[in-house]
């Protein structure tokens, strides 16, 4: 399972990556609790083959980007930092949107200047409460001129409808897709497909979360009966669903990132995927579901 995805020339990802959200403080803001071990961690991603960090300089602010930078550069050959703009942070610790012309701009020479890179590996558009295809076309061309200009690789989406994916595509290519995805949250399945028929990696953000109580039971008697740890059983069930999933769970934990880099080498059988699917059906059908 933990092979590589090739999405372009020079980027090829590790289908087990690492978020490095949780290396600030709580609620991404501020420094990390303990640096030393966050230091650690990122030592351990490098060590274990992992060639992808998923960041953003709106994490801390600043401070993940800074510490990412202190740990590894000059940065190892094949890993790639995936960075992420679109939003900011309020001093009230909210997470506003900040797709204006300026503020992409400013966002990815941020990223760019603490990371200490000349261009970034691939960058994300965030999107924010909405749906619409037209509503993404000018931040995307924006970052599609800064691509130009040589500043960034590749370009992805994040938080998107499948036509705003399609309406970026007119645009320049998408090399990723970063959406609410999970075994219970089941809402763009046939999104995840038409990326993998498209060679676009998805990349599902809180993987992990989600589950109800109902949920968390099967889930868990799925693992005791695989002798797996619940959330190895979850991430396996991701990479299994479709060949250009790509994982990026964060922790501030060796232990954990140990723990969560296993689950690429588990092959579930056929039943224990069938019984998972039937937690996202049970979740469609709910009267609670999320459309």
């Amino acid at each position: 399972m933990n092979h590589t995805v090739h999405l372009a020339d020079d980027l090829s990802l590790t289908r087990m990556g690492y978020g490095a959200i949780q290396l600030a403080g709580p609620m991404a803001w501020g420094p990390p609790k303990d640096r030393d071990a966050a230091v650690a961690v990122l030592h351990e991603v490098v060590a274990l083959g992992l060639t992808h960090i998923d960041t953003s300089d709106y994490y801390g602010p600043h401070t993940v980007n800074e510490l990412i930078r202190e740990a590894l550069h000059p940065y190892p050959a094949g890993l790639h930092i995936v960075t992420k703009v679109g939003a900011r942070r309020g001093p009230d610790k909210s997470w506003p949107a900040a797709i204006t012309r300026d503020a992409l701009i400013s966002a990815v020479h941020d990223n760019l200047g603490h990371l200490d890179l000349p261009s970034l590996d691939l960058v994300n558009l965030r999107m924010t409460d909405t749906t619409a295809a037209a509503d993404i076309v000018e931040p995307f061309t924006v970052l599609a001129e800064l691509q130009r200009e040589g500043l960034i690789k590749h370009l992805g989406v994040s938080n998107v409808s499948t036509e705003q994916v399609l309406a970026a595509r007119q645009i320049a290519p998408v090399r990723s897709v970063q959406n609410f995805y999970n075994l219970a949250m089941r809402k763009d399945d046939a999104l995840v497909d038409y990326c993998a028929a498209e060679g676009i990696a998805f990349v599902p953000f809180f993987p992990l979360g989600g589950f109800r109580p109902l949920q968390s039971d099967t889930l868990q008697q799925v693992a005791d009966g695989l002798g797996h740890t619940p959330l190895q059983v979850a991430q396996a069930w991701l990479l299994q669903r479709s060949p250009t999933m790509l994982l990026i769970p964060g922790t501030s934990s060796v232990a954990h990132l140990r723990e969560n880099v296993a689950a690429a080498d588990i092959e579930l059988p056929a039943e224990a995927v069938a019984t998972l699917n039937a937690v996202g059906a049970a979740e469609a059908a709910a009267p609670w579901a999320r459309h």
